[in-house]
């Protein structure tokens, strides 16, 4: 049987196991999750409410032992793990088993037109079916599993592969679920390497996937969905750009850098990557930033006060050492760099946090998705030019702007090309389960979290009723004739036409009506 080894990205030594999921055991699981929807579904919301419920106690009650992991699995410091994973976890799981009824009622939809008054139509919400879940593996706990509570909440049932980096992580959030009353089949757990993974759920398997990760693997998804006709949401990447204003509060501003670009080893597709400062105040707020960045701890989290910790993977740190590196060999200097410890130096997947400026959009660091504790800083003469660079990026997926101009920001905000846009605060928005999260261009498609993310779980059907049932047929039905023709000619003067029109529209018009009423 295969394995997947688990490594510790702080020490680069093995840590545990685990199997892999064969096909024989994936091709039972899809049987078991198809076989258990249908009784799912048909639950009572209340009961489907209650049973999740349950997993937050389970939350509240591992709390630790999840941050512990995370640390140990992902490299996150245990502060960042229980702030970005574990409480967003809990928060989310709250707050979708409170808001699911209203998100799932039933929408009346008004009367379109006169004509038509006789039709009444309501829009009802139905699960997809079987929901797969692919995850990555620089949030392992917190972006899996507002998904899978919102797809179970929804009624459907769930398949869950989590990367192959993070594996104990995932085994941990499946043992969340498997500790409630979920009926056999309902919620799911697989370990497949990312390779054979988007075959395997694509090919008459599950009804929709949802993905978050890279680019180029997005894109391949997307070709195997439209094979199948699969519905899916992509999350992807980003290269997500921080906006300064001339007026902004630079203290904030540059605390919120060293937060967003800089926190899970700067492994976070909606983190600070690009900066653009006015030029009136560049100087002072690089002096600043430059502080905070030299002043962070970065290596092994043994006692609470590591402020970053180690690269998730080695290849991650490849990346980064290539981005850096080239963008100094075009020019760039580093301004910054913060230290590390002694046993950062010696073991594990670390990399300094560093600022580099002298940078321009050439650069790699400017252009692609470097996802490493790198901030790249630029001056810029006002907030126009800002906008400009900022929007050049073939990524969209969050961008903020520092000021203490409110009405200025909302400007601002409407101009940049990106999904989520935050106003002198950046990357947290994830964290809020109430609004929609995802990107433009591509950054993504379609959007998890919020109202929106969650009526991703289900699809519309639309019931039309007549409340005219004693009429023998529509007006419009055969059999044809020339009168039939006037008449809904008419119909268009008598609703739209000159006013002089409309008296003769309504004329031709009513010659039809007795149509309703008549068997021939």
């Amino acid at each position: 049987m295969n394995e997947t080894r688990c490594m510790n990205p702080a020490t680069a030594q093995e840590i545990g196991r685990v199997a892999e999921t064969c096909r024989k055991e994936w091709d039972s699981i899809l049987r078991n999750a198809h076989s258990a929807q249908s009784e799912w579904s048909g639950l009572d919301l209340k009961q489907r409410i209650k049973i999740l419920r349950d997993v937050l106690m389970v939350l509240v009650e591992r709390k630790h032992e999840i941050a512990e992991l995370i640390n140990k699995d992902n490299g996150k410091p245990r502060v960042d793990a229980m702030a970005t994973e574990v409480l967003p976890a809990a928060m989310a799981l709250d707050y979708y088993c409170r808001h699911a009824r209203v998100f799932l009622k039933d929408r009346s939809v008004g009367r379109g037109n006169i004509l038509l008054f006789n039709k009444s139509s309501r829009i009802v919400w139905e699960p997809f079916g079987v929901v797969g879940i692919i995850s990555p593996w620089n949030y392992p706990f917190s972006i899996p599993f507002s998904e899978v509570v919102m797809a179970l909440l929804a009624g459907n049932t769930v398949i869950l592969k989590t990367a192959s980096d993070t594996q104990l992580v995932g085994q941990t959030l499946a043992d969340c679920f498997r500790a409630v009353d979920l009926p056999s089949g309902v919620f799911n757990f697989v370990n497949i390497p990312g390779r054979q993974a988007g075959q395997w759920f694509l090919e008459g398997g599950v009804n929709k996937l949802f993905f978050t990760g890279s680019v180029p693997v997005g894109k391949k998804l997307m070709a195997m969905a439209a094979e199948h006709l699969v519905p899916l949401v992509l999350e992807l990447g980003g290269n997500d750009a921080m906006i300064v204003d001339r007026d902004a509060d630079l203290f904030r501003a540059a605390r919120g850098a060293v937060w967003a670009g800089l926190q899970n080893g700067g492994q976070s597709c909606g983190g600070v990557e690009r900066i653009y400062v006015h030029k009136d105040v560049y100087d002072d707020y690089l002096s600043m930033l430059a502080e905070y960045v030299k002043e962070m701890n970065i290596g092994p989290d043994t006692d609470f006060t590591i402020d970053m910790g180690p690269m998730t993977n080695e290849s991650q740190l490849h990346i980064v050492h290539d981005h850096v590196n080239k963008a100094l060999k075009q020019g760039a200097r580093i301004a910054a760099q913060g230290k590390m410890s002694p046993e950062a130096k010696k073991q594990g997947w670390f990399f300094p946090p560093t600022v580099l400026v002298d940078v321009n959009h050439g650069m790699k660091v400017m252009r692609e998705e470097t996802f490493g504790p790198v901030l790249a800083v630029m001056p810029v003469t006002d907030l126009e030019q800002a906008v400009q660079l900022a929007n050049d990026s073939e990524f969209g997926l969050t961008a903020s702007i520092w000021t203490r101009n409110r009405s200025l920001a909302d400007r601002i905000a409407l101009k940049l090309a990106a999904g989520v846009v935050t106003v002198n605060d950046h990357l947290m928005s994830h964290g809020l389960p109430e609004t929609p999260w995802g990107g433009y261009k591509q950054s993504g498609i379609g959007r998890t979290h919020g109202e929106l993310g969650f009526k991703e779980m289900v699809q519309s059907k639309v019931i039309v009723h007549d409340f005219m049932p004693f009429c023998k047929k529509n007006m419009w039905w055969p059999p044809y004739s020339k009168k039939l023709y006037d008449g809904l000619a008419g119909t268009m003067d008598f609703l739209y036409g000159k006013q002089g029109n409309r008296f003769k529209g309504i004329k031709k018009l009513l010659k039809i009506v007795p149509r309703y009423f008549r068997e021939n």
